[in-house]
């Protein structure tokens, strides 16, 4: 029959026009502006269509969730950041649109590079959220942020995030990450017994 798949297709939207309003009337005021509706919300259980009252109400981010990345360090003995980015440049190589430019800090007693990020830029609206600098980083010292609002008025001195803006304390991406920073503290934990076990 004619027509017969425009007639499905309403059908479809009318499901879940009506579906709204019975969800509405189940939770009543509980499904706005509160976490448990959020959740709700968000999840695969959820009927019919919504409107986020946005940016009073935001909807949580998966884990796996990527945006911009961001340098991870460890606060040492004397209280100062010890990053662990070694300056390798492999970030800078495997990244697509070329957005992150890395200088390696000198030491001053003997002249040569020391495994330090001296400058580190990444061009924020050229990145491309891929995740390949994160992903193929050997010292775990980059990873993708949750925080996507960064909208601004100006571009230069807002969108070109330097070693400050970046950096993150280790603790940040384990509350963000839960799952992945464990995992990866317990292979990371594994590797240096291995390391330890060879040259002992």
């Amino acid at each position: 029959m004619k027509g017969s798949g425009i007639i499905n297709g309403l059908s479809v939207t009318l499901k879940h026009f009506l579906d709204t309003y019975l969800d509405d009337l189940k939770w009543g005021k509980k499904r706005y502006k509160t976490a448990e509706g959020i959740e709700h919300r968000s999840s695969t259980d959820v009927k019919g269509i919504f409107t986020i009252q946005y940016p009073e109400e935001k909807l949580p981010v998966p884990e796996e969730f990527r945006y911009l990345p961001i340098l991870l360090y460890e606060m040492d003995e004397n209280n100062e950041r010890k990053y662990r980015c070694t300056a390798c440049g492999i970030c800078a190589k495997v990244c697509p649109p070329q957005c992150i430019w890395i200088e390696r800090d000198i030491n001053l007693k003997t002249g040569r590079p020391s495994p330090n990020p001296k400058k580190f830029y990444i061009d924020v609206d050229i990145c491309m959220n891929c995740g390949f600098c994160a992903e193929y980083c050997p010292f775990d010292s980059i990873k993708m942020d949750h925080d996507y609002e960064v909208a601004s008025y100006e571009r230069m001195n807002s969108h070109i995030y330097d070693l400050e803006k970046l950096a993150r304390p280790v603790e940040y991406y384990a509350k963000i990450r839960p799952i992945n920073y464990a995992r990866e503290e317990e292979a990371r934990a594994a590797r240096y017994a291995g390391t330890a076990s060879q040259a002992g």
